[in-house]
């Protein structure tokens, strides 16, 4: 009778396993400008590894320092060069390029490389902690459940999706607001999104994020 069961049993903890990491994603950022010759390439990575898998959320962040090499890219945002910039200084890179893509925060690697792309989910999903903070949607304020030794910030990002999207890119960031800082008590922010929103918990200063949330 075990020898039946142990499959079983088996395979309810890998479903159990594959569901974690579901509502777990790795955010995989893509930083691209229409300028960039290599970025409709990533851009076609990006749309298989979002097909292909549940366990990351994709968001493209379109920068304007290419916009000298032809017309102006309309979806750039300040915020994205911004952001760009404080990953490239946080990880000590030379420089920032595109298509350059960030994993939570804490890996890059061309936003081309499959194989580099894979790996970078991997490591992410490898060191994945269910202590860590977590974040819960109402449908009006997001929570943050869980504790945490240090004060860490959440962000709320706008983007193109579904039909609203003809750009050709994953989920095109078009807004990004602060909701402020969570001190590690049991608190609610109130989210006012316009377009397809999600939330994302990090820590401070553009910082390694902790949690995503799609509020969908």
């Amino acid at each position: 009778m075990m020898r039946f069961f142990a499959p079983v049993l088996l395979a309810i903890s890998l479903l159990g396993s594959a569901a974690a990491e579901a509502d777990r994603p790795v955010l995989v950022e893509l930083f691209a400008n229409q300028n960039c010759p290599a970025c409709p390439k990533a851009h076609r990575t990006m749309k298989q590894m979002s097909a292909e898998r549940d366990d990351i959320f994709v968001l493209t962040w379109t920068v304007n320092y290419w916009d000298y090499l032809g017309d102006p890219d309309p979806m750039a945002l300040p915020a994205a060069k911004e952001r760009q910039m404080s990953y490239t200084d946080r990880l000590s890179l030379r420089a920032p390029y595109t298509p350059q893509s960030f994993y939570d925060g804490a890996k890059e690697c061309p936003g081309t490389r499959k194989k580099d792309i894979r790996r970078n989910i991997s490591a992410r999903l490898d060191v994945r902690d269910d202590a860590a903070p977590s974040l819960f949607w109402d449908g009006q304020d997001i929570r943050v459940l869980g504790e945490s030794s240090e004060a860490l910030e959440l962000t709320m990002v706008e983007y193109l999706s579904g039909d609203a999207n003809q750009t050709g890119m994953v989920n095109p960031v078009t807004r990004t607001e602060s909701l402020g800082l969570w001190m590690g008590k049991d608190e609610s922010f109130p989210v006012a999104c316009d377009q397809t929103c999600a939330v994302l918990l990090h820590e401070q200063d553009v910082g390694e994020v902790v949690a995503v949330l799609p509020l969908n």
